[in-house]
């Protein structure tokens, strides 16, 4: 066995593997003894056959398969042990290697072309990307107490329709002259006239009650979202419904908001030590800045991610990796598609795929099982139930055993794994990079947002 490299350029090269008679003839031998052993041939009994005629039979096939078994292990070894940073696999260069006869060669020579990965560094003090952090206001907080109290609120029915309610009945379209619309949309539907676009329209609503007829426009009254889910059609049909319904009202359902009181607090945060409102508030406006840190998370690491891949500039072995993806065999992967999408598609996924290779030279980022089990088990305890008797260690057991339960199917840990390697990618990111950090409106964080 002997194994040689030529450099064809920086990034490419052709492998030689020679394999002689020895490297392969102890398996062929070893195969053939089985053969004749177990192979049943007319006029011979089983296992009988003379050891020329199973040669003549089978040797060619078992040496072709004995070869190319030890090529495979050879090459891949050689790769490991001359640690041959490789993109894509080896191909085989048919032209070199010439045509093999497994049934009179003993000695073999194959040629393959690998392409090697370009070498580069990350420039992190080149990378100027802010953390934008999206201000949490007075409004915002008083905003989420409104939608606290409402969801740990009480349903009533109340006899007559009051601004704020829930209206549910029978919407029937109508045609220009007021007449039921052959044709139109006749649903049950509900309505919140919490999100009455225009005040001055309560006076349609208020006062009135199960079996009163109501004739609106729903496209005047409300946003295109409550017309899609009001009358059950999708967002272009909702966009263009512009005709008055007759609306049955058959039911009213009002939300009486939750008390703000120590019930309303333990609900919220349980087993935290609220003592009164402005506390409350405080921690109200924690929960909000955290469920904005992700997304100013999600939003630093698109920058990131995009300055990295802009600031990279080594070369890539194209005319090799185009040959590469086009041999794999797969529909979409044709010489035209590649070419036509090389640039918008294949180029940004090598980068990245590299630039990958980099981070986890400084700190893993790919979900660790020990990861994916911690992070289910902090979601568990946030809603675990006290065991009456049960001791802290018996609870944590319990919690260990059910995040390892959930953990051991992947199928349920999609989600979480992208939101770990999010968080890891973010860590990393932010330890290198040190960002300054930006307070900006949350319309200015969307606008923001929207550009990434």
């Amino acid at each position: 066995m002997n194994i040689t490299r030529e450099k064809l350029s920086d990034l490419e090269l052709c492998i030689k593997v020679d394999i002689e008679e020895n490297d392969y003839i102890e398996n062929v031998n070893k195969q053939l003894k089985e053969y004749q052993h177990k192979a049943t041939i007319p006029g011979f009994r089983k296992g009988m056959a003379p050891k020329g005629l199973i040669e003549r039979m089978y040797k060619a096939a078992i040496v072709g398969d004995a070869v190319q078994e030890q090529l495979n292990s050879s090459l891949f070894k050689y790769i490991d042990d001359e640690k041959l940073h490789i993109l894509g696999m080896p191909m085989s260069n048919d032209e070199k290697t010439g045509s093999v006869d497994f049934g009179k060669q003993k000695e073999f020579s194959f040629y393959f072309d690998a392409a090697i990965a370009p070498e580069f560094n990350i420039e992190w003090d080149k990378i100027d990307v802010k953390y934008n952090q999206v201000s949490v206001t007075a409004k915002d907080v008083e905003a989420e107490m409104k939608r606290v109290v409402e969801r740990f609120g009480k349903f009533e029915t109340p006899e007559t329709v009051s601004a704020g309610d829930y209206m549910y009945g029978k919407a029937i379209e109508l045609d220009k002259k007021g007449n039921v619309k052959e044709g139109g949309i006749d649903a049950f539907a509900s309505f919140n006239l919490a999100n009455l676009k225009d005040a001055e329209l309560l006076s349609l609503f208020e006062g009135k009650k199960a079996e009163d007829k109501i004739v609106f426009n729903p496209y005047k009254a409300f946003p295109v979202a409550d017309l899609e889910r009001a009358l059950h059609i999708d967002n272009a049909a909702a966009k263009k419904f512009k005709a008055d319904v007759e609306f049955t009202l058959s039911g009213i359902s009002r939300i009486v908001p939750h008390e703000v009181n120590d019930e309303l607090f333990q609900m919220v945060f349980p087993g935290q030590q609220v003592k009164d409102e402005a506390a409350f508030r405080k921690l109200l406006k924690k929960e909000i800045e955290k469920a904005n840190n992700e997304q100013s998370d999600y939003l630093f690491v698109n920058q990131v991610r995009k300055a990295l891949l802009d600031r990279f500039s080594a070369p890539l072995p194209e005319a090799f990796l185009k040959r590469w993806f086009a041999s794999r065999g797969e529909k979409d992967m044709t010489p035209e598609s590649i070419e036509a999408d090389w640039n918008d598609k294949y180029v940004p996924s090598l980068k990245w795929e590299l630039i990958e290779e980099k981070l986890e030279e400084i700190a893993p980022v790919n979900p660790t099982q020990n990861q994916i089990v911690d992070y289910i088990k902090d979601i568990l305890r946030k809603n675990d139930q006290p065991v009456k008797g049960e001791t802290k260690e018996q609870t944590e057991q319990r919690l260990e055993q059910a995040a390892r339960s959930i953990a051991a199917d992947r199928k349920n840990v999609g989600q979480l794994t992208d939101r770990i390697f999010a968080d890891n990618l973010s860590k990393l990111f932010k330890d290198q990079v040190k960002p300054e950090v930006e307070k900006v409106s949350a319309k200015e964080f969307a606008e923001r947002a929207k550009m990434n």
